[in-house]
């Protein structure tokens, strides 16, 4: 009798991951027609179902991260590098988080010229500034603003709010390698880490693509930027 071949783990994971976050992309469609047929009849549950859309969303987007980031352990992250509109991915943005956006009474400020064009991965910025976007709506009071703009021949992206601002050990974990990131705290800086993994794959002149953070600007929150050459 033939030993059992050696199992992955991570192989077995990252199906595993793929297959709930096939499930949970159904969840969501599931949580917005429901929180557009409660929005006149019955707010409070529209509400509820608001909340329950963001948390479900912030999952789906961790999932993805899973993936990504196995796949780049494994040398297969896929990077299509095409020309895209910025206003594009802001917008389908927005869209994907429109129920959580009304709920909450959240404001979103553009400045983002609709004609802007850049050559990036759609897919891989689109889920990267997603999670940006999501963190800031739990934390901002009320504003976000998201602009965007070539500057010093490169496309800047800034997406920044009105709440308190980072905190220090966020800062701090800006340039922190994945195998030192604390897994037992509640902001682990796993976002971080894809967001900086993302945004460094795509290169260009023998420049390559950052992210930043801070805190202040007009509005005195949190600020994060995106480079990409």
């Amino acid at each position: 009798m033939k030993d059992d071949p050696k199992i992955d783990f991570s192989t077995v994971l990252a199906s595993a991951v793929h297959d709930m976050k096939n499930s949970l992309c159904m969840l969501i469609q599931s949580i917005e027609h429901l929180g557009q047929s409660s929005a006149q009849d019955n707010p409070e549950q529209a509400d509820e179902l608001a909340s329950l859309h963001y948390e479900a969303s912030r999952l789906n987007t961790n999932l993805l991260q899973l993936l990504s980031l196995y796949r780049a352990e494994k040398h297969q992250l896929p990077l299509t590098i095409e020309e895209n509109f910025v206003s594009d991915v802001v917008e389908e943005m927005l869209a994907k988080n429109e129920l959580y956006i009304e709920k909450k009474g959240l404001t979103v400020e553009l400045d983002v010229a609709e004609d802007l064009c850049w050559f990036f991965d759609l897919d891989l910025i689109g889920n990267l500034l997603n999670d940006i976007f999501i963190n800031a709506m739990r934390y901002s009071k009320n504003l976000i603003k998201i602009s965007a703009a070539i500057k010093d021949d490169q496309l800047e992206i800034t997406i920044e709010d009105n709440g308190n601002g980072y905190p220090q050990n966020m800062l701090e974990l800006i340039d922190m390698p994945m195998q030192e990131l604390n897994l037992t705290t509640g902001r682990t800086g796993l976002g971080l880490f894809f967001a900086r993994m993302i945004a460094n794959a795509h290169k260009n002149n023998k420049k390559t693509g950052k992210i930043e953070l801070s805190n202040g600007g007009i509005y005195k929150g949190s600020i994060f930027k995106l480079m990409l050459p």
